[in-house]
């Protein structure tokens, strides 16, 4: 009832989704010499944004909003710089930390820094979604159900089991919210139902959200990214915490490897059709 209430009220909408904008534009930070054409552009795009919504069904309008709702949650939840704890540190200076938040639960945070362009990066995570479970081994499967407008999507994913079986499949079902604001590109989601996916016999069916990747060049060299992954999932199951903290730790830092596999992968293909 709340949220047909929520969507019935254009306002309440274009309060939520001003929000939201002011949140991205703070994190991703556009210099004092810039700044009145970029307030500009982006009060030009949430019209847009707001008139475009307008044509939607209740129930895509239900998913824009769960999107948009889990980019606001992630983005709150990454400005707040405190009170973060060092889960582990790689060898290359990748990072994860944690940090336990109510009514959410434990949330982790990945740090790297990525050789590629954030556009780079922004294509294959988003452009390239259901080729992940080519590069991404923890990965099986990922389908995207439906897509409403240019920034929202309705997955379906599927999680191979970790090694020796401690974890077995998982599947999701996902709302994700992506959006670019300047250099800075953001992919947030969170778990939802949708019609064409009901649970599966014999599959685990776990739960995210909010969740969060932040994809912003690096100050020294913009060819470079600043690499940040909010994670929060309920795997579900009876899975002791600490393997729980240890599988997804491990799991973050194992897809960034794996991201920077597949980039390198791509730059020798490109490099290889133009001989």
């Amino acid at each position: 009832m709340y949220l047909k209430t929520c969507l019935s009220l254009p306002g309440l909408r274009k309060n939520a989704m001003v929000a939201i904008h002011h949140e991205l534009n703070r994190l991703a930070g556009p210099s004092p010499s810039n700044w009145i054409s970029q307030v500009r552009r982006r009060s030009s795009l949430l019209s847009s944004r707001i008139r475009e919504v307008e044509g939607y069904s209740e129930a895509e309008m239900s998913y824009v909003k769960q999107g948009e709702d889990a980019l606001q949650k992630a983005i709150s939840i990454l400005s707040e710089q405190d009170g973060w704890t060092i889960e582990t540190v790689a060898a290359n200076g990748d990072k994860v930390l944690s940090k336990t938040l109510p009514d959410i639960g434990k949330v982790f945070k990945l740090e790297v820094m990525l050789e590629q362009h954030p556009d780079n990066l922004y294509e294959e995570l988003v452009g390239n979604m259901e080729q992940m479970g080519d590069w991404n081994p923890n990965v099986k499967q990922v389908k995207i159900l439906q897509k409403i407008g240019q920034d929202t999507m309705v997955t379906h994913e599927v999680s191979a089991e970790t090694p020796g079986n401690v974890v077995g499949p998982r599947d999701f079902v996902s709302v994700r919210c992506a959006k670019r604001r300047g250099s800075t590109c953001f992919l947030a989601g969170m778990s939802t139902q949708h019609p064409k996916m009901p649970e599966q016999r014999g599959v685990v069916r776990a739960e995210n959200g909010p969740t969060c990747i932040v994809m912003k060049p690096c100050a020294e060299d913009p060819n470079k990214t600043k690499f940040t992954w909010l994670l929060n999932i309920d795997l579900k199951g009876w899975i002791p915490k600490t393997i729980i903290n240890r599988v997804l730790s491990q799991t973050q830092v194992d897809f960034a490897n794996h991201l920077r596999q597949r980039m390198a992968n791509n730059v020798s293909m490109e490099m290889a059709h133009a001989c």
